[in-house]
């Protein structure tokens, strides 16, 4: 029976995009979502990466395979505006993420937003401030995050690439601000 209902759901495509600086655990973020897997090895994302996930979801009350396009940047600030246009093109999400070892990361990410917003209007948004798991190097207040993600209107939740803490959360939490934002159109 759920092999009939698989073949029988129908799919609705996504686009998000990770934002945030150099460094800030983006790539590692969405690894640890797609695969699982951490390597702490740090490998500089050059230009944009794009990945893929399905995860299901709710659409009009029906069942439906929600396929992601996840898209990762390189976090350099004087790459952002080199791409803006093609990288945020037909973005319906985003996922904003600081380093909470590096205060100067949240700071910048409202630099991010705003570009965002510029490209794709009010899509939904998520924050993240991650690597939880350096606790006794941790900078940012979660009420500085908190607040920040309060402006927008958004959640924001406390993550570890390394340890997994709250990813699956904070993607489904997107994913379900995605379907909620664009249910009444067409499609």
């Amino acid at each position: 029976m759920q092999t009939e209902t698989l073949l029988t759901q129908k799919h609705v495509k996504a686009k998000l995009c990770l934002v945030g600086e150099t460094g800030v655990g983006k790539t590692s973020l969405i690894r640890r979502f797609v695969t699982d897997r951490f390597d702490d090895r740090y490998i500089a994302t050059v230009g944009t990466k794009i990945t893929k996930k399905s995860a299901d979801v709710l659409w009009r009350d029906e069942p439906r395979t929600l396929d992601m396009t996840i898209w990762d940047i390189m976090g350099e600030k004087g790459f952002r505006t080199l791409l803006k246009e093609a990288y945020f093109h037909g973005s319906q999400g985003i996922i904003a993420v600081c380093d909470l070892t590096r205060p100067d990361t949240l700071f910048d990410l409202s630099g991010w937003v705003n570009i965002a917003v510029k490209q794709v209007g009010e899509v939904p948004f998520v924050f993240l401030g991650n690597k939880t798991d350096l606790s006794k190097e941790k900078l940012v207040d979660e009420e500085d995050l908190a607040k920040l993600s309060a402006i927008h209107k958004s959640p924001y939740y406390l993550t570890s690439a390394k340890t997994g803490e709250n990813i699956d959360h904070a993607f489904k939490s997107i994913s379900k601000a995605i379907v909620a934002a664009y249910s009444d159109e067409t499609g």
